[in-house]
């Protein structure tokens, strides 16, 4: 699913592909903006994404939607 975190006075936001669930996203980002800890997030190929939790703007979670391969998938 695609991730986007928008970072406050940065015109440009972080986006990436995950394969945690949207609930799992939604729970670390709940848990790091209560703590005031760190985002710790990772994308589909393995690379962690860190992010403040004092400078998070916004956090987008896309819809979990299984990919379509092929001409008939409309």
């Amino acid at each position: 699913m695609e991730v986007k975190i928008g970072i406050q006075n940065v015109g440009r936001e972080i986006a990436f592909e995950s394969g945690q669930s949207a609930d799992e996203v939604a729970d670390l980002v709940a848990a790091a903006m209560n703590n005031s800890t760190e985002l710790r997030l990772k994308d589909e190929k393995g690379r962690l994404i860190l992010v403040p939790a004092g400078v998070i703007g916004y956090v987008e979670i896309g819809a979990e939607e299984v990919r379509r391969v092929g001409f008939g998938a409309l």
